[in-house]
């Protein structure tokens, strides 16, 4: 059983149990609990952690857990209706409301109840995650010479150095002072967002896209302008269109292993993305994700869009996190020119700095032998279950198959070389929210597509992760429960 699952059952046991003690009577202790429920004692801090959080129950150093006392008074209800006005009031002019959906960030960040199989996770299954080597890599760097001191406030120079090699290739395109260490590449991207877009302003996007970013960009206040995809990534010619139409200045792409398509950019449109944007006087913003997530059966991936621009034209994102555990949030912002001061001041004012030793393990774990053995891992893993599910699917719900993972009806299927999604194009008329909930119900959940518009879809999709999960079986199982919720949404499968 997963250690999350095993916390949450463990805490429902306690939480039944303390109506045999009275306010302030001891817990059995940590031990006994142990023994009693055949967990770990990891297992049991947590839950306990868990009541506590609740105030169901207090501890005391060296003396136990107790049931704590009920509160004296229930709390008062605060009057908030004066919040809606003051939210929803925006300043006169062209402004963009400043709202903040984060319902689709949110649903692949949210554990899922205990027997619910994760296909629509953002990150490495826990087996899939260097454990081992992030906890030796984090024990060596806390004793580093000065790790406990305060870093500069672009990053640790050698990390710096580290992700200049990486983002620029082996020509040298990128030097360790054109790098800042960022808290992960959502703190990149919106750092990125607010550095070249004034609110209100026009900012043109891949659709589908990553969730995520567009919701930085309408809590920035920016407008997102969809330009669509096909099986080769952005279409450029549209891209064009789209820069006069709209004047805009800015363009946030992700040319390899797309979120969620899966796409990589055509060869020849790398170069007309960047002809197109260098002769609308924009920036590239490229959100290279899942660099380090290439499937042991695919290519070399092609170089980054800023070890070929000459221009300053491509602001780099890069991070750590997808290839290693959601804790480990390092990443880089990489840019040439005025506006690396500019990324640079606002770092300072959001974050100060990325935490040193954060930093240090970062490198530690890089420079390891352990770094490139996990790369080579989770490259085999990502393959076989990339081939599971897309096996599964074509087994139990040819229909979806059918339509294409990303390019449109009828294009045929995109397996991806990299990365861990699937894009499914549902039967048209399909109800997303109520296909989605019907597989919850059945033990499943799926990622709906609508979030990933900026603007209407065209058709009705769904996002299917294959790294979250627990193994093959648990792919080949998940796909059989969504089978079960689409003939309960009416959805054909075959």
């Amino acid at each position: 059983m997963q250690e999350r699952s095993s916390v949450a059952e463990l805490a429902a046991i306690l939480r039944r149990e303390l109506d045999r003690y009275s306010s302030g009577e001891k817990l059995p202790s940590s031990r006994a609990l142990v023994e009693q429920h055949r967990v770990s004692p990891v297992t049991v801090s947590r839950a306990l952690a868990e009541l506590v959080a609740e105030g169901l129950v207090v501890t005391r150093p060296g003396a136990g857990a107790f049931r704590a006392e009920p509160r004296s008074e229930a709390a008062r209800p605060v009057d908030t209706s004066w919040q809606e006005i003051a939210l929803s009031a925006e300043p006169a002019g062209d402004q963009v409301p400043r709202s903040v959906d984060a319902s689709g960030v949110v649903a692949t960040l949210a554990t899922p109840a205990p027997g619910v199989i994760e296909l629509n996770g953002g990150y490495l299954h826990a087996d899939l995650q260097p454990e081992r080597a992030l906890a030796a890599a984090l024990a060596r760097a806390g004793r580093r010479p000065g790790a406990w001191g305060r870093p500069a406030v672009e990053g640790v120079t050698e990390l710096r150095a580290w992700f200049a090699r990486e983002i620029g290739g082996p020509g040298g395109a990128l030097a360790a002072s054109d790098v800042l260490v960022t808290a992960g590449g959502q703190n990149a991207l919106t750092a990125a967002l607010r550095a070249l877009a004034a609110p209100g302003a026009p900012v043109l996007v891949e659709s589908p896209t990553y969730p995520g970013m567009l919701a930085v960009a309408r809590a920035s206040g920016l407008r997102p302008v969809p330009v669509p995809m096909d099986a080769e990534g952005v279409r450029t010619d549209l891209l064009a269109d789209a820069f006069r139409a709209t004047g805009a200045r800015l363009f946030v792409c992700q040319p390899l292993f797309q979120n969620p398509t899966g796409a990589v950019l055509a060869a020849e449109r790398r170069r007309e993305v960047l002809r197109v944007a260098r002769a609308a006087g924009a920036f590239v913003i490229e959100d290279d994700f899942a660099r380090q997530l290439v499937h042991a059966d695919a290519p070399a991936p092609p170089p980054t869009l800023m070890a070929e621009d000459r221009h300053g034209t491509v602001v780099h994102i890069r991070s750590l996190t997808k290839a290693t555990s959601p804790n480990l949030r390092v990443g880089a912002l990489a840019a040439r020119g005025p506006v690396l001061d500019r990324l640079r001041a606002i770092q300072v004012v959001d974050t100060f700095f990325v935490p040193g030793p954060l930093q240090e393990a970062a490198l530690e774990l890089v420079g390891s032998p352990a770094w490139a053995r996990h790369l080579r891992l989770i490259a085999g893993e990502l393959t076989a279950r990339r081939n599971a599910l897309a096996a599964a699917l074509h087994g139990q719900l040819p229909a979806l198959v059918e339509r294409g993972y990303g390019a449109g009806p009828g294009s045929g299927p995109i397996v991806p070389p990299g990365g861990f999604h699937l894009w499914v194009r549902l039967p048209d008329g399909t109800d997303e929210a109520a296909l989605t909930g019907a597989a919850l119900r059945a033990g499943v959940a799926v990622a709906a597509g609508r979030p990933y518009f900026s603007a209407e879809p065209p058709a009705a999709h769904l996002r299917l992760s294959f790294a979250a999960a627990a193994g093959t079986a648990e792919l080949t199982e998940g796909v059989r429960r969504l089978r079960t919720a689409c003939a309960q949404a009416g959805v054909p499968t075959g």
